[in-house]
């Protein structure tokens, strides 16, 4: 299962399991139309694909989210929290240019909404050998940059959570995070605006040790190793920044 993978590193993630083998989960939370071309995507490589709309941040729908998938399969293997928002694209340095309001949106959910998504689920992970949890969080929660403050805070929320949720479903299901650097995607372009994008870009890449920056492909294929093939890997928050820290 792959949540809010209509678009971005969570389409990426879902499309690469699709290709190696894996069923799949697309879980959208509003406009259907994006997760149906995935969903496509992922057929044409032969997956068995689920799509289920559901708020990840609303208890009652990640558990209809868990009964659709034991319905369908019996069991999960592997979750893969990619579902986050940001309210607004707000500088560091404008206290003000955020309310109380986009911090609790924000929280609801990068930080309870993957939190009662391994709840839900993590019943049918418990039935399966080698089952994993793999959340998406950021360098945000490391640097104190990103999108805006809340997105870096909830970030960091994420860490702390995924340390938690390592110890409490260990030895059944192992859970890690991975932190992208700057990611080349649609929604950061659309985000920061072509211009100010490419700006970006462009100093990250001029002091990321590898020259470069991430995209979704960086993540989803992370991702998928430490899926399936890291298996005594729990608890980790793996940075994916192209050297940008040591920079």
């Amino acid at each position: 299962m792959v949540t809010g993978s209509s678009s971005g590193i969570g389409a990426a993630t879902a499309l690469w399991f699709a290709q190696r083998g894996h069923d799949v989960v697309i879980n959208y939370s509003r406009h259907p139309e994006p997760a149906q071309r995935v969903s496509q995507q992922c057929r044409a490589s032969g997956a068995d694909v689920l799509v289920v709309q559901a708020d990840v941040s609303d208890n009652t729908q990640c558990l209809a989210l868990a009964d659709a998938v034991r319905a369908r399969w019996g069991g999960a293997d592997v979750l893969i929290n990619s579902a986050g928002i940001t309210t607004r694209f707000a500088d560091i340095r404008e206290l003000d240019a955020l309310t109380a309001l986009d911090f609790e949106a924000t929280y609801r959910v990068n930080v309870i909404g993957t939190f009662l998504m391994c709840r839900a689920l993590a019943p049918l992970l418990k039935e399966r050998a080698n089952a994993a949890i793999v959340n998406i969080s950021s360098m945000a929660a490391r640097m104190g940059t990103g999108s805006s403050i809340a997105y870096a805070a909830s970030k960091g929320a994420l860490n702390t959570l995924t340390l938690c949720l390592a110890r409490s479903l260990a030895p059944d299901v192992r859970v890690n995070a991975i932190l992208p650097g700057m990611v080349d995607s649609d929604w950061l372009r659309k985000g920061l605006g072509a211009e100010a994008f490419e700006a970006r870009r462009q100093r990250y890449a001029s002091r990321a040790l590898l020259g470069a920056v991430i995209d979704v492909q960086d993540v989803a294929r992370t991702a998928y190793w430490l899926a399936t093939e890291a298996g005594k890997s729990t608890g980790q928050l793996v940075e994916l920044d192209a050297g940008f820290m040591l920079g």
